[in-house]
């Protein structure tokens, strides 16, 4: 009789992280249909289609948040569209479920500096020497993309201020 509540909830603990432990997949295990996905965003980046791509890849990832190489490939789009802020995003969550990859952390960093941030840049550069050590074939292209900087700003006829309108005054 003493030992029955503690039976009890020892029989309920096990029973919940048994239940818990056989519903979970492996890290390592990404949803097929995910993986579907990010092959019909790789298809439509290819082509050019930059807003199917990331369609395909949005959705590859609504169905598996964990897929890591979905996060990478989408910011590579986003860099593709000009938009280095979304893409330091995508690169930072990529990062949060493996702080090792290589392909995120260079990503990042030319991002950064395709931004204009190459003090953040460095410290990227920092972290994954890190990771992967001096002589890493990514970082020297990261660290060639510091050396070259920030792209130079181009106008388009659209950046330029138009001149006032001057209407003419009657003399009298």
């Amino acid at each position: 009789m003493r030992f029955t509540p503690a039976s009890i909830a020892l029989a309920v603990l096990l029973t919940t992280v048994s239940s818990v432990g056989l519903s979970q997949r492996p890290d390592a295990q990404i949803d097929p249909r995910s993986t579907e996905w990010m092959q019909a965003g790789a298809a439509a980046a290819k082509s050019g289609d930059l807003d199917g791509a990331t369609d395909a890849y949005e959705s590859a990832l609504a169905i598996d948040p964990r897929n890591r190489s979905a996060y990478v490939a989408l910011a590579g789009v986003a860099r593709a569209q000009g938009l280095q802020g979304k893409a330091i995003r995508l690169y930072r969550d990529a990062l949060a479920l493996d702080p090792t990859d290589m392909n995120a952390l260079v990503g990042q960093g030319e991002a950064m500096v395709e931004k204009g941030a190459i003090a953040k840049a460095k410290e990227v550069l920092a972290q994954g020497k890190s990771v992967c050590g001096v002589n890493c074939a990514p970082l020297a292209q990261l660290s060639a993309a510091i050396e070259k900087g920030p792209p130079a700003t181009v106008l388009s006829a659209k950046d330029v201020t138009p001149a006032p309108n001057v209407v003419p005054t009657k003399q009298p």
